[in-house]
């Protein structure tokens, strides 16, 4: 019920049930905040990151963070990039991301710090894509598009389609001692 408040009352009364769901998020256990989340209350509290009243955004950028760390941390949730997409697929990342404009510094703190510990920006790569992947086989780090796979060694040249348009262009380094 206080859910379906949430989404569908007006102003005041959603106003009202946001402050009691962010308050059982932010101090409720584990369990009772995957029910909420199972109740599916993050779509109408992410409606709620763009309203006027600053004490309320910072009340939902806390329940949003708890609800964050929890699903992280405690390995509680089978797939955690879930919860990340559904505040994304609601307008919640969006919404997230515009308030680090907003005037009031403790809600721009909030939402530029939600966004770098659980976002990605775009355009920016994760630790996974810019580290080199190394060889199995050979202990070699690769540099490049394309790491060398298993099967290959050292010695064996890239095919020559591949070499002559560049793809599958690789760098390695051997760090072994010799």
């Amino acid at each position: 019920p206080v859910i379906r408040l949430l989404d569908q009352a007006e102003f005041d009364i959603k106003k009202e049930a946001a402050w009691a769901v962010a308050n059982a998020a932010s101090g409720g256990t584990v369990e009772q905040i995957m029910q909420l989340v199972k109740l599916n209350f993050l779509p109408p509290l992410c409606d709620l990151l763009d309203v006027s009243d600053p004490r309320l955004v910072n009340v939902v950028l806390e329940a949003l963070e708890k609800v964050l760390r929890v699903t992280r941390n405690d390995n509680i949730v089978e797939y955690p990039d879930d919860i990340l997409l559904e505040i994304e697929q609601c307008g919640g990342l969006d919404k997230l991301e515009a308030l680090q404009t907003h005037e009031n510094q403790d809600i721009y703190a909030k939402a530029a710090a939600l966004l770098d510990e659980y976002f990605v920006a775009e355009g920016e790569d994760t630790l996974d894509q810019v580290a080199p992947a190394r060889g199995a086989a050979d202990g070699q780090f690769a540099f490049g598009s394309v790491a060398p796979s298993a099967q290959q060694s050292a010695e064996e040249p890239a095919s020559s389609s591949n070499a002559a348009n560049g793809a599958g262009t690789h760098f390695s380094f051997n760090f072994a001692q010799q």
